[in-house]
């Protein structure tokens, strides 16, 4: 009698936003259990006037298609993560790596806050529960977190994490905090029928 093959684990996906040098690609990296897949390219003379580096000028590199990584939190559930180019002429790759998410982190850099606004506005428009994590760089904070989080017009549910994404620890936390705002969530939807 042969072997049942076991079940293969369920998939959870997890799209991870922000603007252009926020540390998307970081994040993936540092909470990927895996070597994580990045569509890392130089930037060139071509992107001069296109890519705005204001705040990121020493930005050698950037994400042209997306970075993919993966958490096995148990052979019955594996977290896929996939982050998102932050260039405007990259978004449009948005729409399909959105499919099937369950959720999302947006990076926001308090330097250039502005550059958040578009993956907010991204997972609200489609209805995807998401969380804010607000990267210091070098612990390089310079706004109360009221302050952040009215400049990005978050709804108060809406959890805002605010930390170092090269840290795994911070990683775990935006990851759990997604998975808390998600069960709220669901503990709040309306009951059908």
């Amino acid at each position: 009698m042969a072997t049942p093959h076991p079940a293969a684990p369920a998939a959870v996906k997890i799209l991870i936003a922000g603007g252009f040098g926020v540390g998307k690609t970081t994040l993936v990296g540092t909470v990927s259990e895996v070597a994580p897949l990045r569509t890392e390219e130089y930037l060139t003379k071509a992107s001069v006037g296109v890519d705005d580096l204001a705040g990121v000028d020493q930005k050698d590199t950037t994400t042209v298609a997306l970075d993919f990584g993966r958490i096995t939190v148990s052979p019955e559930l594996v977290v896929y993560l996939f982050g998102t180019p932050g260039q405007e002429r990259f978004w449009f790759m948005w729409n399909d790596l959105v499919n099937g998410a369950l959720g999302g982190i947006v990076i926001a850099d308090t330097r250039r806050l502005d550059t958040s606004f578009a993956s907010i506005d991204f997972f609200e428009s489609r209805g995807i529960p998401f969380v804010v994590a607000i990267n210091c760089f070098h612990g390089h904070n310079t706004r109360a977190p009221d302050e952040i989080r009215a400049a990005l017009d978050l709804d108060p549910q809406v959890p805002m994490l605010i930390g170092d994404v090269r840290e795994r620890a911070f990683g775990r936390d935006l990851l759990l905090a997604l998975v808390d705002h998600l069960m709220d969530l669901a503990g709040t939807a309306a009951p059908v029928g």
